[in-house]
């Protein structure tokens, strides 16, 4: 029996969370990609809810995942999360490599004023 891709990265995100946790102060800065759209939350734990989300899913426009798209993502989500002056947060990589896309968001948000 094949092992998919999914299922190896769902193994890996569910060893990944845990050790990652959010907080108030610093809320976990999750992200997840689809074949056409990128999203990006930042998730109180201890609260259960969703502080500021950022994605692609806006009617009528093309989009696919692509790094240019990852970069945008993480600068709304950094200027989403600087308007509710949270400014540290914990990145949590959804089970991907670091890299490509990943990194893109990562070094687009630091750039946006967070720290992880």
């Amino acid at each position: 029996m094949a092992i998919h891709r999914k299922t190896v990265r769902q193994r890996i995100h569910r060893r990944i969370r845990k050790k990652v946790n959010g907080t108030a102060e610093r809320p976990r800065l999750a992200v997840h990609f689809s074949g056409r759209h990128v999203y990006a939350q930042a998730i109180d734990d201890d609260a259960g809810k969703t502080v500021a989300a950022a994605t692609t899913l806006k009617k009528g426009t093309k989009t696919s995942a692509n790094r240019e798209t990852a970069e945008r993502i993480g600068k709304v989500i950094a200027e989403k999360l600087r308007e509710k002056n949270i400014e540290r947060v914990v990145f949590d990589r959804g089970g991907y490599i670091f890299h490509g896309k990943v990194k893109a968001l990562a070094d687009a948000a630091r750039e946006g004023g967070l720290t992880f």
